[in-house]
């Protein structure tokens, strides 16, 4: 029997990811921007599945970096993932979110400002994985592809 290498979506974003990156920054870019200018009401999609925007403080320039992420609510917070589709290392925004702690959401044209918990409770952390491969089956796939622990964070509304 041959092992289970996840779906094929999400291992063909970890090919994107891995061997054309530069294709994948130029179309992460161009639906950010879409996002933006529209107030959040195009580019809310990604593969039919809604996305939100993430704007944080870069830890070595200081400049807001922004990316688009899988929109995972858990009541009132959101749940992130830092898969990177599966690649060895943690995506930058990630290493971003840690250093700050905080950073600016927009969720459709709901734009509010959120702290950041990196979960490490089991538990916690079991009951997110779940809410995270329900919404996005491809999560799991990437998880599959990687020696490391894909990392999630919980945001909740600052203020």
């Amino acid at each position: 029997m041959s092992e289970d290498k996840g779906s094929l979506s999400g291992r063909g974003a970890h090919f994107l990811v891995t061997h054309l990156p530069f294709v994948n920054k130029m179309m992460t870019r161009t639906n950010a921007r879409v996002f933006e200018r529209s107030g959040g009401r195009r580019g809310a999609t990604l593969g039919g599945k809604p996305v939100f925007r993430l704007t944080i403080t870069g830890r070595t320039s200081g400049q807001p970096r922004t990316v688009m992420l899988m929109l995972v609510p858990r009541g009132d917070e959101l749940l992130v993932c830092g898969s990177q589709a599966g690649t060895p290392q943690a995506p930058n925004w990630w290493k971003n979110l840690e250093a700050a702690g905080r950073a600016t959401a927009q969720v459709g044209s709901d734009t509010f400002e959120v702290t950041s918990r990196v979960v490490t409770d089991e538990a916690e952390r079991a009951e997110a994985w779940t809410m995270l491969t329900d919404a996005y089956p491809d999560f799991a796939t990437y998880q599959k592809l990687t020696d490391r622990v894909l990392p999630i964070a919980v945001l909740t509304r600052a203020g």
